[in-house]
């Protein structure tokens, strides 16, 4: 039987937070207010993430993961296939980072996947443009031209951020890193930038071997390159970082939301096109059916899953009011979308910032694959009943072909019944030669008819929305909203389902038997697949101290009772509250706190 004990432990009141050497002596409401120094010294400190490449000096743009850094990584990106995957039956890839130079082009990213950069006649350091413009003058500057950024550099006299110089005019730089498959340089290819085009190319595949099921959702989490100019944001802006996102094809003949009812009366903060095309960027409170209604949002399932994505953000610790979505003006969107929709989160250095993204890509991608390719990417949609209608089409005449053609005939035969019509009626009608690739072809070479044809179906190319989430930012975001202080100690209160750690054992006094008792404990916890560690340094104050800045939920204390009743003590991370309970009920006590949260027993 689990029972409750009354008071707070004598530890919890009498602990001051840890005295480590990396630990600043400034009281901790003081340290609070420069939350992200305070948030990454404690990252370091308990493993969640510190700059990659330390003991080189380091290297901005890059990011390594400790021990419970990989955890909550883990723990999110588990949340949102639950949240965002498995809720909807759909399906996930993988597909390789680097990617063939065509791919890219035909996607249009080798064309616009580019940065306005500028250099300091000084130090020759190198900087965003739009981004030092904005920072000096505060204007809002994505999808500003060359022109316009460079005026704006000598109009506000922006200077070198490193050394004060004169700084030259802006040029673009392409952000995609470079390299070739292979030793001789003939099959250049480029990390990819995003994880959309190992689906895209993949997507009649899959379809297939879902038995043609549509609407479809095809997922990918993994990593991404961007070739940042100056990244100068932490973890926020990284050269490398993992990406989680889904398209989603739809029908755009049939373009509704089965599930949008569930999430109608959703409020969301949205600054719409409509307010920042007058130069103001004031959010308008509106619920998910009526920015559809009003078409604020175009797409009904962008309107779905932005509202989803809300409610995952407040799942990781974000309140509705630090959450907003930001839609991109027609100049700064890419080059494949038709609207654009930022998850923004309200952080305390960097403001509003962006760790979703929600586009309404149409047919873009597959459209440009289909072009390159000559790949038909269209989905086959059954009629109810089979339809008649005309049709023209053209019969190559073998025979005449063969006159002039001899050997080729086949291959030309081929191209005169894959071309227009109406183009070759024309030239037959006017008895006039047709050009058809590189052969001038005869019009007595081919007829055109108009038949009956019964059909089953037709093809269409689908539409696709695109939502998209930065793991690094989302794992940044819900350590610095989960930060608390109490009574001048650290708290890192994450959500029980996130915590990468879901309990800490400890021995009372590592004597007496109890240590062997405690380790006895903490592998049965291992062996009912908890997530668990074991810790027995120094005193039970400062262990507690050191859990609750890791922010692990439960702490399982085995003492003199347990020798004798087989009890141990749970403490809560968030009241300091401690209960009693039996260790032959103790890991399904464990999972009905992480399920339900931790509720002392009257």
């Amino acid at each position: 039987m689990t029972r409750p004990i009354d008071s707070v432990s004598k530890a919890d009141k009498t602990q001051i937070l840890s005295s480590d050497r990396s630990l600043s002596r400034q009281p901790l409401q003081q340290q609070i207010k420069d939350k992200h120094k305070l948030l990454s010294e404690t990252a370091r400190r308990r493993g969640f993430f510190w700059g990659s490449f330390e003991i080189y000096g380091g290297l901005s743009g890059f990011l390594d993961l400790g021990p419970l850094g990989v955890g909550l990584k883990r723990q999110i990106e588990d949340t949102w296939r639950r949240f965002f995957l498995q809720r909807h039956g759909f399906v996930e890839v993988s597909t390789p980072i680097i990617t063939p130079h065509k791919v890219l082009e035909a996607s249009g990213h080798v064309e616009n996947f580019k940065d306005p950069m500028t250099e300091c006649s000084n130090c020759k350091r190198r900087f965003r443009a739009d981004q030092l413009v904005k920072e000096a003058t505060g204007l809002e500057t994505e999808g500003m031209s060359l022109e316009q950024l460079g005026a704006l550099l000598k109009e506000k006299h922006v200077k070198c951020p490193e050394c004060g110089g004169q700084l030259g005019p802006p040029q673009y730089f392409m952000t995609m890193f470079k390299t070739n498959i292979g030793p001789y340089g003939e099959d250049p290819a480029y990390g990819r930038p995003e994880a959309a085009q190992g689906i895209f190319v993949n997507f009649h595949r899959v379809l297939e071997t879902m038995r043609e099921k549509f609407p479809i959702g095809i997922a990918q989490v993994g990593t991404v390159l961007r070739n940042e100019i100056s990244p100068r944001q932490g973890p926020i802006r990284l050269r490398e970082f993992t990406i989680m996102d889904f398209e989603l094809f739809f029908d755009p003949a049939e373009p509704d939301c089965p599930y949008l009812d569930e999430v109608i009366s959703e409020e969301l903060s949205i600054v719409a096109e409509e307010s920042r095309s007058k130069g103001t960027e004031n959010a308008i409170k509106v619920k998910v059916g009526e920015a559809v209604k009003r078409q604020v949002i175009k797409a009904p399932w962008a309107a779905y899953f932005m509202a989803l994505s809300k409610r995952f953000l407040t799942q990781l610790g974000v309140d509705g009011q630090h959450q907003r979505f930001f839609e991109k003006l027609p100049s700064e969107r890419a080059h494949y979308s038709a609207q654009t929709f930022d998850h923004e989160i309200e952080l305390d250095r960097w403001g509003w910032t962006e760790v979703a993204g929600f586009a309404y890509r149409t047919d873009y991608d597959l459209r440009k694959h289909m072009e390159a390719t000559g790949e038909d990417l269209r989905v086959f949609k059954p009629y109810s009943t089979p339809r008649l209608r005309k049709v023209k089409l053209i019969k190559p005449s073998h025979q005449n072909l063969r006159k002039i053609f001899q050997e080729q005939t086949g291959r030309i035969a081929d191209l005169i019944s894959k071309d227009d019509p109406e183009k070759l009626l024309a030239a037959k009608k006017a008895r006039q030669p047709v050009r058809i690739g590189s052969y001038t072809v005869p019009s007595d070479c081919f007829d055109v008819v108009e038949e009956d044809v019964k059909e089953t179906g037709t093809r269409f190319l689908p539409h696709v929305i695109e939502p998209s989430f930065g793991v690094e930012r989302l794992l940044y975001t819900t350590l610095e909203y989960n930060l608390t202080i109490k009574e001048d100690r650290l708290i890192l209160g994450l959500p029980f389902k996130l915590a990468p750690i879901q309990a800490s054992v400890f021995p009372l006094v590592n004597k007496d038997g109890l240590q062997k008792r405690a380790t006895e404990v903490y592998e049965a916890l291992i062996a009912e697949g908890l997530r668990v560690e074991y810790d027995e340094a120094g005193s039970i104050g400062r262990r507690y101290a050191r859990a609750d800045e890791a922010g692990v939920p439960l702490g399982i204390t085995i003492d003199y009772d347990t020798l004798k009743d087989d009890t141990v003590t749970v403490r809560d991370r968030d009241s300091w509250s401690q209960m009693r309970t039996p260790v032959g009920v103790l890991a399904s006590t464990i999972h009905t706190i992480v399920k339900e949260g931790f509720n002392t027993p009257k």
